[in-house]
């Protein structure tokens, strides 16, 4: 695969990813135009949120089978369809099934992006491919923000927050064209079917998880919650004897445990959850405290977050060399730096609140930024580093599964916690009491790294 095949499978992997966070500072809008309510609009992200992460590791799968150039076509072109009835979407009720549209359709398409590097490049090529992917990422959900914020403040012909869904429609026509010139089609050398027990058990622990901690405070946390959340357990054992059963059999389950045996795919998985859990609850309460808490409109909330997006892509552009001469460990020095970042803010909440602005944030997103572009690139290339090619799709939809599950549980729990705290206790101290929590997440991912495989190839 060329530059150009390159450019297009990560401006696929862009747009999901930056689709997840760009309705953050467009959430205000839409409950004006659209009279949501905060159920709805915790709705609104996490029917996005909750059917893209259970439907990535099928959407891998179906690549796998069906050729990977296929599905990837398929998934944008049906991302730029929902993208359009997202943003002509008349009431508050449309929008959630566009959104859920919309997150199914970004399922069939990111993780052939992963697939197709890992079976179409090699060596340092693949390395450097691995690394833009992860620093694609990481940009994708800092700049989803920035650029939420700018389209809402900008009313492009009255357009409002719709903007910031119909922004892919032309992106995707581009995306499409070059796709059919660029990419080349891929599939596995063996591939599975579909495993039909293991897609419904993961669907539904993923679903009794991740619905009930996201909308259970805005409905006042009524008994389907529970329920809900006592299935998840019994969900996930099933789920996990399911598939250790299909695998003793020969046969390939949507999650082979025994692709877990490999300790750089094992050790990222577990680093990567509290990262992407710390990393969403912060976009999403920062976005709040901004708007809400002081005062500040949609583009000047996208542009408190200029100096990490910055930070990041420094970073990104530095991690290769820098993970060359030091392997992992630029991911715990990473993480130092983040936690750094974290103890900036609080001091900056507790000096300055509420003339909080952007000079009295730059310094801590800044450092916070620079600490995560030496961890996300980085964890992303280490984990499909022994995948081998022929579970490619299987290998990413796990990764993407896991990191997109932990974004959404990020939003679920540290967002709840932050609007119960602002509730009683005010958004100055919810927000300490949230960065606080975000220091001890990234405590643990600073432990986690110290076990990751030395050497990153």
């Amino acid at each position: 695969m060329g530059p150009l095949g390159l450019f297009t499978v990560l401006l696929g992997a862009a747009l999901p990813l930056i689709d997840f966070f760009i309705v953050n500072v467009a959430l205000p809008a839409i409950d004006s135009d659209l009279a949501a309510g905060p159920a709805m609009l915790e709705l609104i992200v996490a029917g996005y949120g909750v059917t893209y992460a259970v439907l990535l590791v099928l959407g891998g799968r179906l690549g796998d089978t069906a050729g990977r150039r296929r599905l990837f076509l398929i998934g944008m072109a049906a991302f730029g369809v929902t993208s359009l009835a997202c943003g002509i979407a008349p009431t508050a009720w449309t929008l959630v099934a566009a959104r859920v549209a919309q997150g199914a359709a970004s399922a069939l398409m990111l993780p052939q992006v992963l697939a197709t590097i890992q079976a179409t490049t090699q060596g340092p090529r693949r390395a450097r491919a691995m690394s833009l992917y992860g620093a694609t990422a990481g940009l994708s959900m800092v700049t989803g923000q920035i650029l939420g914020g700018v389209l809402v403040a900008a009313d492009i012909a009255g357009t409002s927050w719709r903007a910031v869904f119909l922004v892919n429609v032309p992106v995707v026509l581009v995306g499409l064209v070059l796709a059919v010139r660029a990419v080349p089609e891929t599939r596995s050398d063996r591939p599975a079917s579909v495993d039909v027990p293991g897609t419904l058990l993961l669907a539904l622990s993923l679903l009794s998880l991740l619905l009930p901690l996201t909308e259970g405070r805005a409905a006042g946390w009524p008994l389907w919650t529970w329920v809900s959340l006592a299935v998840f357990p019994f969900a996930a054992v099933a789920f996990y004897l399911t598939e250790r059963r299909a695998d003793r059999l020969g046969r390939t389950p949507l999650v082979p445990p025994s692709l877990l045996r490999l300790e750089s795919l094992r050790r990222g998985l577990m680093m990567v959850v509290p990262f992407s859990i710390g990393f969403s609850g912060f976009m999403f309460v920062i976005a709040v405290v901004l708007q809400q808490g002081l005062h500040k409109g949609p583009v000047a909330a996208g542009l408190a977050l200029v100096p990490m997006a910055l930070a990041f892509f420094a970073a990104s552009l530095a991690g290769p060399r820098l993970v060359g001469r030091f392997g992992s460990r630029v991911v715990t020095a990473g993480a130092l730096l983040q936690a750094v970042g974290i103890g900036l803010l609080l001091l900056a909440v507790q000096r300055d609140w509420p003339g909080l602005g952007f000079a009295e944030l730059a310094p801590g997103v800044a450092v916070a930024g620079l600490g995560q572009g030496l961890q996300l690139p980085v964890l992303m290339r280490l984990m499909l580093s022994d995948v081998p090619t022929d579970r490619a799709g299987v290998g990413g939809g796990v990764m993407i599964t896991t990191q997109q599950s932990a974004l959404a549980l990020g939003v679920a729990t540290l967002g709840s916690l932050f609007l119960a705290l602002a509730e009683t206790s005010g958004m100055r101290e919810a927000l300490t009491v949230t960065l606080l929590v975000q220091a001890g997440l990234i405590a643990l991912t600073a432990l986690l790294s110290l076990r990751l495989p030395r050497i990153v190839r």
